[in-house]
This record gives structure tokens, sequence and C-alpha cells, in this order.
């Protein structure tokens, strides 16, 4: 079941779906709780935060490791 904009499930009923909804339209709740790919944009934000600080961490040999080992899976199919 979807979630609403806390986190909460939202309504199964059509009427309180449709007030949500209606809500959602006219800005008085913001339904921010999701990306357009279905990801949940808090993990994307850490996600994003994560991989540059981890990026900043590592040698430029190791990051070459990496990306070679990543290549070879990818195209081994």
């Amino acid at each position: 079941m979807p979630k609403g904009p806390k986190g909460e499930k939202r309504p199964a009923d059509v009427i309180g779906a449709a007030i949500t909804v209606a809500k959602i339209a006219t800005g008085e709740i913001e339904d921010v709780t999701e990306t357009h790919d279905g990801k949940n944009k808090a993990a994307v934000e850490l996600g994003r935060k994560g991989g540059k600080a981890r990026a900043e961490k590592m040698t430029p040999e190791r990051r070459v490791e990496i990306a070679s080992q990543a290549a070879k899976k990818r195209w081994s199919k």
C-alpha cells in the first residue's frame, strides 16, 4: 500500500484517498516521499553524499580497480 507524506499509509477507502489527493493538489500537504522512479528521496540524498565521500577517500588506483571489475562483470554476460 502506498505511503503518505509523513510515512503513514494512505487511506484505502475512496473518499479518504480523494481527500488526500485534493490536499496534495492544493498544496495543503506535500507528497515528497518518493521520486519519479519510486525511490525514497531521503535515501537517495544519503546515497549521493555517501558515494561522493567514499570516492574522495579512495586513491585513484583503487577507483580504477573497482571500475575495471565493474566493466568486466558488466560485459562478461
